[in-house]
């Protein structure tokens, strides 16, 4: 019996080379928003006891309030939870503390990652999505649709996907004399090291800055094959080192 294939994104780089991203289903996005919903709460019991500490009858000063008043803090309740989710998405390569853990994000459809306004855009329609309750009309748009979008990401064009660690240990030659290039030689690229470059290059991005060097520096030690005074130039700054990978993968395209 054949099964149904798992919804997957297909982008092109900039180097006209397809890379497929594997779709974050219901699952993933329901536990990613558990912890998000588990730290907003937390910080709402933090900020009730707070303010129990500067006013003694909170409830007395809740029902005193007029009603423009109680509009605007249930506005303010809910600006807070999208501030949440829109700064995170944006400033954090498209992902929360609940997508990161669940090794998740969100990008635009065309695979780049999400601005300002496609965050905005989303994160706005929680509402919608919440109705009647508990995210219903989300989970429906979620099951009905084939790449798992709930009606935010509909409108904003955008689409959550999971994140494949690059194993470079799987590219690394057995032998000392192919692991390491000749200095002053340029050679052709297998298109497994295309293949690896050109994944390092989409995801360059999201990765910590450590990680981010130290994988560079492994790429250009397999396939740069330069001097000491040429690596260390290439290796001066992340923005070289993958400008450096990119011209050597474009050369092979």
């Amino acid at each position: 019996m054949r099964t149904a294939p798992s919804p997957h994104l297909d982008v092109a780089t900039p180097e006209r080379v397809a890379l497929t991203l594997p779709v974050a289903g219901i699952g993933y996005r329901c536990l990613a928003w558990l912890v998000d919903a588990g730290l907003l709460f937390f910080f709402w019991i933090v900020t009730y006891f707070v303010f129990t500490l500067l006013v003694s009858d909170v409830l007395g000063v809740l029902q005193a309030l007029s009603g423009l008043a109680r509009t605007l803090l249930v506005v303010g309740l809910f600006a807070t939870q999208w501030l949440y989710w829109t700064v995170g998405e944006v400033f954090f390569h498209g992902q929360t503390v609940g997508k990161r853990v669940l090794g998740i994000r969100v990008v635009r459809m065309d695979g780049s990652p999400v601005g300002l306004f496609e965050s905005a855009v989303r994160n706005l329609c929680r509402a919608v999505d919440f109705l009647p309750m508990l995210y219903a009309a989300g989970c429906i748009s979620m099951l009905l649709t084939r790449q798992h979008r709930r009606l935010g990401d509909l409108l904003a064009g955008t689409l959550l996907v999971r994140e494949e660690r690059i194993d470079l240990d799987k590219y690394t030659a057995t032998s000392a004399t192919t692991a390491e290039p000749l200095q002053g030689a340029t050679r052709a690229l297998t298109p497994g090291e295309v293949e690896l470059v050109l994944a390092f290059l989409a995801r360059a991005g999201g990765l910590a800055p450590q990680v981010r060097q130290r994988m560079g520096e492994k790429l250009v030690d397999r396939v740069g094959g330069l001097s000491g005074d040429e690596r260390a130039a290439v290796l001066a700054s992340p923005e070289r080192t993958e400008a450096f990978l990119r011209a050597r993968a474009r050369a092979e395209g």
